[in-house]
């Protein structure tokens, strides 16, 4: 699957995002969806996941009641709404898609489909 993110910017602390994520290739709505992103220097972390129909989310403990991913099956489209940016967000961000249908994990080895990243960036 190729996927296209794209939204990213620079916002200062307190400010809100909203990521974009386009997925052309594969049966969308069969899979999964994560975001994950990679600060200078760090791994890549989890961030957020959506289940193939939307109804099930899971998000990293650092981002849980500021982050908010959502999907439109229709569109192809997976989203990441950041509200409330800490300077501790900027990271590059990648939406992924998972190895296998209906497959729900957080684990960053279990996707194999990964966008180019965009580039977050909060300033203080």
């Amino acid at each position: 699957v190729q996927l296209q993110a794209s939204g990213g910017g620079l916002v200062q602390a307190g400010g809100s995002l909203r990521l974009s994520c386009a997925a052309s290739g594969r049966t969308f709505s069969s899979y999964a969806m994560g975001w994950f992103r990679q600060a200078p220097g760090k791994e890549r972390e989890f961030v957020a996941l959506i289940s193939w129909g939307g109804s099930r989310t899971y998000y990293a403990d650092s981002v849980k009641g500021r982050f908010t991913v959502s999907r439109d099956n229709a569109k192809n489209t997976v989203y990441l709404q950041m509200n409330s940016l800490k300077p501790e967000d900027t990271a590059v961000y990648f939406c992924a898609a998972p190895k296998g249908t209906f497959h729900y994990s957080v684990d960053v080895g279990d996707f194999d489909s990964w966008g180019q990243g965009t580039q977050v960036t909060v300033s203080s």
